[in-house]
């Protein structure tokens, strides 16, 4: 009887030892799980952070902000408040660009009170105009012009239209006052899009 009773305990004694094992062992496997989950997180993080550094460090705002003759492009853009737009939002967009000498071209006086903080959103959409949803690179451009009878329609950001048609080699675009501007450097290209950098400051029409 006594050797039975003993059997019996050692018996039970082994289960409840296996089952803490087992208990233990599958605590050990869910923490290893957690920990696993925890570092696959963490480098999908850093990977998406780092991807994130490399388009901003890559994006139409830097790009012009590294180009000497859109400095004045780059202050109006940061006047407006604009520029962090065209720098961590994908996209993808198209910008002509109007160079230092096209700004040369507008009245001082029109163009400081425009940079004035009270006419921000009055600098945002004379910017915004200059700025096109999509990537267009300049050969799709021509191609779009040509397949058109010369001339193509360009809806902006800002709200109205470009017309787009091309005077010898050059691609012109015309405002909606009839100005006139040409593409002096295309296809810069961009994380988030491309800049094609233009000679004069098109005007949405009054």
């Amino acid at each position: 009887m006594k050797i039975k009773m003993l059997f019996s305990v050692l018996a039970l004694s082994a289960l409840m030892f296996t089952s803490c094992n087992d208990g233990k062992k599958e605590q050990e496997e869910k923490e290893k799980e957690r920990m696993e989950q925890m570092e696959a997180e963490r480098e999908a993080e850093m990977k998406a952070e780092k991807e994130k550094m490399e388009m901003e460090s890559n994006s139409i705002a830097a790009k012009a902000m590294a180009t000497d003759t859109l400095s004045t492009l780059v202050s109006a853009l940061q006047a407006a408040e604009l520029a962090e737009m065209l720098k961590t939002e994908e996209g993808p967009f198209t910008v002509f660009a109007p160079n230092n000498a096209a700004f040369g071209k507008v009245d001082k006086a029109a163009l400081d009170n425009l940079m004035k903080e009270e006419n921000q959103d009055q600098l945002a959409g004379v910017l915004k105009y200059h700025v096109v949803e999509g990537e267009v690179t300049s050969q799709q451009l021509v191609k779009m012009i040509q397949d058109n009878d010369g001339e193509y329609a360009i809806s902006t950001v800002g709200g109205g239209e470009l017309k787009a048609t091309i005077e010898g080699e050059n691609v012109i675009l015309t405002d909606e006052a009839g100005n006139k501007a040409t593409v002096v450097q295309a296809d810069v290209d961009a994380s988030n899009g491309v800049v094609h950098i233009i000679d004069a400051v098109v005007m949405k029409k009054a």
